[in-house]
Protein backbone atom coordinates (compact mmCIF):
# COMPACT_ATOMS: atom_id res chain seq x y z
CA UNK A 1 0.00 0.00 0.00
CA UNK A 2 2.57 2.40 1.07
CA UNK A 3 4.69 1.39 -2.29
CA UNK A 4 2.03 1.82 -4.66
CA UNK A 5 1.09 5.58 -2.85
CA UNK A 6 4.52 6.61 -3.01
CA UNK A 7 4.66 5.87 -6.99
CA UNK A 8 1.47 7.54 -7.41
CA UNK A 9 2.84 10.69 -5.65
CA UNK A 10 6.16 10.05 -7.59
CA UNK A 11 4.00 10.24 -10.76
CA UNK A 12 2.28 13.53 -9.92
CA UNK A 13 5.28 15.56 -11.57
CA UNK A 14 5.18 14.05 -14.65
CA UNK A 15 1.49 14.17 -14.61
CA UNK A 16 1.32 18.19 -14.24
CA UNK A 17 3.41 18.97 -16.44
CA UNK A 18 1.71 17.25 -19.19
CA UNK A 19 -0.90 18.97 -18.17
CA UNK A 20 1.08 22.47 -18.26
CA UNK A 21 1.95 21.69 -21.74
CA UNK A 22 -1.20 20.89 -23.08
CA UNK A 23 -3.00 23.83 -21.15
CA UNK A 24 0.23 25.86 -22.65
CA UNK A 25 -0.43 24.70 -26.16
CA UNK A 26 -4.05 25.15 -26.48
CA UNK A 27 -3.98 29.05 -24.99
CA UNK A 28 -1.61 29.61 -27.20
CA UNK A 29 -2.85 28.04 -30.96
CA UNK A 30 -6.22 29.44 -30.15
CA UNK A 31 -7.14 32.64 -32.02
CA UNK A 32 -7.17 36.04 -30.59
CA UNK A 33 -4.54 38.20 -29.39
CA UNK A 34 -4.00 39.34 -25.56
CA UNK A 35 -2.54 42.24 -26.48
CA UNK A 36 -4.94 43.25 -28.69
CA UNK A 37 -7.39 42.43 -26.57
CA UNK A 38 -6.03 45.03 -23.60
CA UNK A 39 -5.28 47.75 -26.00
CA UNK A 40 -8.26 47.55 -28.58
CA UNK A 41 -7.83 48.21 -31.65
CA UNK A 42 -6.58 52.05 -32.66
CA UNK A 43 -3.59 50.64 -30.54
CA UNK A 44 -0.44 51.88 -32.23
CA UNK A 45 2.03 49.50 -33.05
CA UNK A 46 4.96 50.92 -30.85
CA UNK A 47 2.17 50.30 -27.92
CA UNK A 48 1.53 47.35 -28.92
CA UNK A 49 5.62 45.67 -29.31
CA UNK A 50 6.15 47.52 -25.73
CA UNK A 51 3.30 45.40 -24.19
CA UNK A 52 4.21 42.29 -25.94
CA UNK A 53 7.76 42.94 -24.82
CA UNK A 54 6.67 43.77 -21.01
CA UNK A 55 4.32 40.34 -20.56
CA UNK A 56 7.30 38.57 -22.44
CA UNK A 57 5.11 37.81 -25.41
CA UNK A 58 7.96 38.34 -28.31
CA UNK A 59 9.83 35.21 -27.06
CA UNK A 60 9.10 32.19 -28.71
CA UNK A 61 6.83 29.39 -27.31
CA UNK A 62 9.31 27.01 -26.09
CA UNK A 63 10.89 30.29 -24.02
CA UNK A 64 7.65 30.83 -22.72
CA UNK A 65 6.96 27.77 -21.71
CA UNK A 66 10.10 27.15 -19.56
CA UNK A 67 9.46 30.42 -18.09
CA UNK A 68 6.29 29.48 -17.38
CA UNK A 69 7.68 25.59 -15.59
CA UNK A 70 10.30 27.42 -14.01
CA UNK A 71 7.80 30.07 -12.53
CA UNK A 72 5.22 27.42 -11.09
CA UNK A 73 8.52 24.98 -9.55
CA UNK A 74 9.61 27.93 -8.15
CA UNK A 75 5.62 28.57 -6.03
CA UNK A 76 5.01 31.65 -8.01
CA UNK A 77 2.15 31.21 -10.95
CA UNK A 78 2.73 34.41 -12.91
CA UNK A 79 0.67 37.79 -12.94
CA UNK A 80 -2.65 37.99 -14.59
CA UNK A 81 -2.47 39.97 -17.62
CA UNK A 82 -6.11 41.43 -17.41
CA UNK A 83 -5.82 42.47 -13.90
CA UNK A 84 -1.92 43.10 -13.30
CA UNK A 85 -2.37 41.13 -9.77
CA UNK A 86 -0.75 37.99 -9.20
CA UNK A 87 -2.74 34.98 -9.95
CA UNK A 88 -1.80 33.36 -6.94
CA UNK A 89 -3.84 36.33 -5.28
CA UNK A 90 -6.67 36.22 -7.63
CA UNK A 91 -7.22 32.33 -7.18
CA UNK A 92 -6.84 32.38 -3.59
CA UNK A 93 -10.00 34.54 -3.22
CA UNK A 94 -11.87 32.53 -6.04
CA UNK A 95 -10.80 28.92 -4.74
CA UNK A 96 -13.07 28.67 -1.54
CA UNK A 97 -16.40 29.71 -2.81
CA UNK A 98 -15.54 26.71 -5.98
CA UNK A 99 -14.70 24.02 -3.28
CA UNK A 100 -17.48 24.81 -0.63
CA UNK A 101 -19.79 24.44 -3.92
CA UNK A 102 -17.79 21.22 -5.34
CA UNK A 103 -17.57 19.42 -1.49
CA UNK A 104 -21.59 20.30 -0.92
CA UNK A 105 -22.52 18.90 -4.12
CA UNK A 106 -20.25 15.39 -3.82
CA UNK A 107 -21.78 15.11 -0.40
CA UNK A 108 -25.15 15.88 -1.69
CA UNK A 109 -24.44 13.56 -4.60
CA UNK A 110 -23.40 10.56 -2.31
CA UNK A 111 -25.87 10.59 -0.05
CA UNK A 112 -28.50 11.11 -2.36
CA UNK A 113 -27.36 8.50 -4.94
CA UNK A 114 -25.74 5.76 -2.79
CA UNK A 115 -28.85 5.15 -1.17
CA UNK A 116 -31.21 5.15 -4.01
CA UNK A 117 -28.72 2.78 -5.95
CA UNK A 118 -29.40 0.07 -2.76
CA UNK A 119 -32.52 0.48 -2.68
CA UNK A 120 -32.88 -0.22 -6.25
CA UNK A 121 -31.14 -3.61 -5.92
CA UNK A 122 -32.47 -4.69 -3.24
CA UNK A 123 -36.26 -3.84 -2.88
CA UNK A 124 -38.82 -6.34 -4.05
CA UNK A 125 -40.96 -3.54 -5.32
CA UNK A 126 -40.61 -3.74 -8.97
CA UNK A 127 -42.55 0.20 -9.04
CA UNK A 128 -39.95 1.48 -6.31
CA UNK A 129 -36.92 0.14 -8.07
CA UNK A 130 -38.14 1.49 -11.46
CA UNK A 131 -39.27 5.42 -9.74
CA UNK A 132 -35.52 5.16 -8.60
CA UNK A 133 -33.75 4.41 -11.77
CA UNK A 134 -36.12 6.97 -13.32
CA UNK A 135 -35.20 9.54 -10.89
CA UNK A 136 -31.23 8.90 -12.14
CA UNK A 137 -32.04 8.78 -15.74
CA UNK A 138 -33.82 12.19 -15.31
CA UNK A 139 -31.10 13.09 -13.22
CA UNK A 140 -28.63 11.95 -16.12
CA UNK A 141 -30.44 14.18 -19.08
CA UNK A 142 -31.08 17.46 -17.72
CA UNK A 143 -28.01 19.38 -18.12
CA UNK A 144 -26.71 21.70 -15.29
CA UNK A 145 -27.45 25.11 -17.01
CA UNK A 146 -30.84 23.81 -17.97
CA UNK A 147 -31.58 22.36 -13.79
CA UNK A 148 -29.89 25.55 -12.47
CA UNK A 149 -32.16 27.98 -14.29
CA UNK A 150 -35.62 25.68 -13.63
CA UNK A 151 -34.15 26.02 -9.85
CA UNK A 152 -33.87 29.65 -10.09
CA UNK A 153 -37.03 30.17 -11.36
CA UNK A 154 -39.36 27.30 -9.34
CA UNK A 155 -37.65 27.78 -5.37
CA UNK A 156 -36.30 31.56 -6.23
CA UNK A 157 -38.41 33.55 -7.89
CA UNK A 158 -41.73 32.06 -7.42
CA UNK A 159 -41.49 30.17 -4.74
CA UNK A 160 -38.86 32.55 -2.88
CA UNK A 161 -37.33 29.96 -0.43
CA UNK A 162 -33.89 30.57 -1.72
CA UNK A 163 -31.79 33.14 -2.33
CA UNK A 164 -30.15 33.60 -5.93
CA UNK A 165 -26.82 35.98 -6.44
CA UNK A 166 -26.92 37.36 -2.19
CA UNK A 167 -27.37 35.88 1.04
CA UNK A 168 -25.42 34.29 3.57
CA UNK A 169 -24.80 30.79 5.23
CA UNK A 170 -26.36 27.21 3.69
CA UNK A 171 -29.26 28.98 1.92
CA UNK A 172 -27.40 30.70 -1.23
CA UNK A 173 -25.05 27.19 -1.55
CA UNK A 174 -28.22 25.08 -1.74
CA UNK A 175 -29.62 25.70 -5.33
CA UNK A 176 -26.22 25.49 -7.00
CA UNK A 177 -25.49 22.50 -5.04
CA UNK A 178 -28.38 20.32 -6.26
CA UNK A 179 -28.05 21.45 -9.76
CA UNK A 180 -24.59 20.63 -10.07
CA UNK A 181 -25.29 17.48 -7.69
CA UNK A 182 -27.93 16.38 -9.99
CA UNK A 183 -25.93 14.50 -12.56
CA UNK A 184 -23.53 12.79 -10.48
CA UNK A 185 -26.27 11.30 -8.45
CA UNK A 186 -27.46 9.81 -11.24
CA UNK A 187 -24.29 8.32 -11.98
CA UNK A 188 -23.72 7.03 -8.81
CA UNK A 189 -27.22 5.62 -8.44
CA UNK A 190 -26.78 3.41 -11.30
CA UNK A 191 -22.93 2.17 -10.68
CA UNK A 192 -24.08 1.60 -7.09
CA UNK A 193 -27.13 -0.57 -8.12
CA UNK A 194 -25.02 -2.54 -10.91
CA UNK A 195 -22.80 -3.38 -8.15
CA UNK A 196 -24.79 -3.97 -5.18
CA UNK A 197 -26.98 -6.56 -7.62
CA UNK A 198 -23.30 -8.19 -8.64
CA UNK A 199 -22.11 -8.82 -4.92
CA UNK A 200 -25.26 -9.93 -4.02
CA UNK A 201 -24.48 -13.09 -6.12
CA UNK A 202 -21.63 -14.38 -4.19
CA UNK A 203 -21.25 -16.68 -2.43
CA UNK A 204 -20.27 -15.04 0.97
CA UNK A 205 -23.64 -13.39 0.61
CA UNK A 206 -25.82 -16.25 0.51
CA UNK A 207 -23.92 -18.03 3.75
CA UNK A 208 -24.78 -14.95 5.42
CA UNK A 209 -28.27 -15.31 4.81
CA UNK A 210 -27.60 -19.20 5.28
CA UNK A 211 -26.04 -18.64 8.56
CA UNK A 212 -29.89 -16.74 9.33
CA UNK A 213 -28.85 -13.10 9.19
CA UNK A 214 -31.16 -10.71 8.82
CA UNK A 215 -31.80 -9.30 5.60
CA UNK A 216 -30.71 -5.62 6.46
CA UNK A 217 -27.40 -7.39 8.04
CA UNK A 218 -26.51 -9.42 5.04
CA UNK A 219 -26.86 -6.13 2.63
CA UNK A 220 -25.52 -3.50 5.32
CA UNK A 221 -22.56 -5.82 6.05
CA UNK A 222 -21.55 -8.24 3.19
CA UNK A 223 -22.68 -6.30 0.10
CA UNK A 224 -22.93 -3.11 0.68
CA UNK A 225 -19.45 -2.44 1.85
CA UNK A 226 -17.76 -4.88 -0.93
CA UNK A 227 -20.23 -2.81 -3.28
CA UNK A 228 -18.92 0.52 -2.25
CA UNK A 229 -15.61 -0.44 -4.07
CA UNK A 230 -16.32 0.94 -7.93
CA UNK A 231 -19.34 3.27 -6.47
CA UNK A 232 -15.66 4.99 -4.59
CA UNK A 233 -13.92 4.86 -8.10
CA UNK A 234 -16.73 6.65 -9.95
CA UNK A 235 -17.08 9.30 -6.64
CA UNK A 236 -12.97 10.22 -7.25
CA UNK A 237 -13.64 10.36 -11.17
CA UNK A 238 -17.06 12.66 -10.67
CA UNK A 239 -15.09 14.92 -8.30
CA UNK A 240 -13.07 15.65 -11.56
CA UNK A 241 -16.66 16.49 -13.24
CA UNK A 242 -17.80 18.32 -10.83
CA UNK A 243 -14.56 20.96 -11.20
CA UNK A 244 -15.59 21.61 -14.64
CA UNK A 245 -19.58 21.35 -13.93
CA UNK A 246 -18.87 24.42 -11.72
CA UNK A 247 -17.71 26.38 -14.35
CA UNK A 248 -20.84 26.35 -16.12
CA UNK A 249 -23.55 26.38 -12.40
CA UNK A 250 -21.11 29.41 -11.39
CA UNK A 251 -22.01 31.64 -14.02
CA UNK A 252 -25.78 30.27 -14.19
CA UNK A 253 -26.08 31.43 -10.36
CA UNK A 254 -23.41 34.40 -10.62
CA UNK A 255 -20.55 32.78 -8.08
CA UNK A 256 -17.69 34.23 -7.83
CA UNK A 257 -15.50 31.09 -7.84
CA UNK A 258 -13.23 29.47 -10.06
CA UNK A 259 -15.20 28.75 -13.36
CA UNK A 260 -16.48 32.17 -13.62
CA UNK A 261 -12.43 33.57 -13.57
CA UNK A 262 -11.45 30.73 -15.53
CA UNK A 263 -14.00 31.60 -18.24
CA UNK A 264 -13.51 35.16 -17.89
CA UNK A 265 -9.40 34.19 -18.57
CA UNK A 266 -9.99 32.60 -21.77
CA UNK A 267 -12.19 35.19 -23.16
CA UNK A 268 -9.51 37.81 -22.23
CA UNK A 269 -6.43 35.36 -23.35
CA UNK A 270 -5.20 36.08 -20.30
CA UNK A 271 -2.46 33.03 -20.51
CA UNK A 272 -1.08 33.19 -16.84
CA UNK A 273 -4.00 33.12 -15.32
CA UNK A 274 -6.21 30.27 -17.43
CA UNK A 275 -3.06 28.16 -17.00
CA UNK A 276 -2.58 28.79 -12.90
CA UNK A 277 -6.37 27.58 -13.14
CA UNK A 278 -6.09 24.49 -14.55
CA UNK A 279 -3.01 23.53 -12.59
CA UNK A 280 -4.63 24.62 -9.90
CA UNK A 281 -7.96 21.51 -10.59
CA UNK A 282 -5.52 19.35 -11.81
CA UNK A 283 -3.37 19.27 -8.53
CA UNK A 284 -7.02 18.70 -6.65
CA UNK A 285 -8.28 15.91 -9.31
CA UNK A 286 -5.12 14.18 -9.00
CA UNK A 287 -4.93 14.09 -4.83
CA UNK A 288 -8.56 13.44 -4.78
CA UNK A 289 -7.93 10.11 -7.03
CA UNK A 290 -4.74 9.34 -4.98
CA UNK A 291 -7.11 9.58 -1.74
CA UNK A 292 -9.55 7.42 -3.17
CA UNK A 293 -7.14 4.65 -3.98
CA UNK A 294 -5.88 4.81 -0.34
CA UNK A 295 -9.38 4.12 0.85
CA UNK A 296 -9.86 0.80 -1.42
CA UNK A 297 -7.87 -0.52 1.17
CA UNK A 298 -9.84 0.74 4.59
CA UNK A 299 -12.98 -1.17 2.26
CA UNK A 300 -11.46 -4.05 1.91
CA UNK A 301 -8.45 -5.67 3.82
CA UNK A 302 -7.93 -8.13 1.07
CA UNK A 303 -6.86 -5.23 -1.28
CA UNK A 304 -2.83 -5.00 -1.30
CA UNK A 305 -0.72 -2.95 -3.60
CA UNK A 306 2.78 -4.28 -4.59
Amino acid sequence: MQAYLTRRFLLLGPTLLGVTLITFLMLHLAPGDPVAIMLGEFASTAETARLRRELGLDQPLPIQYARFVGRVVSGDLGTSIRSRRAVAEEIGDRLPSTITLTLAAIALAACVGIPLGVVAATTRRPLVASGAMAFALLGLSMPTFWSGLLLILVFALRLGWFPVTEGRGVAILVLPAVALAAPAAAVLARITRSSVLEVLQHEYVRTARSKGLAESAVVVRHAVRNALIPVLTILGLQFGGLLAGAVIVESVFARPGLGRLAVSAILARDFPMAQGIVLIIALMYVFVNVGVDGLYAILDPRIRYG
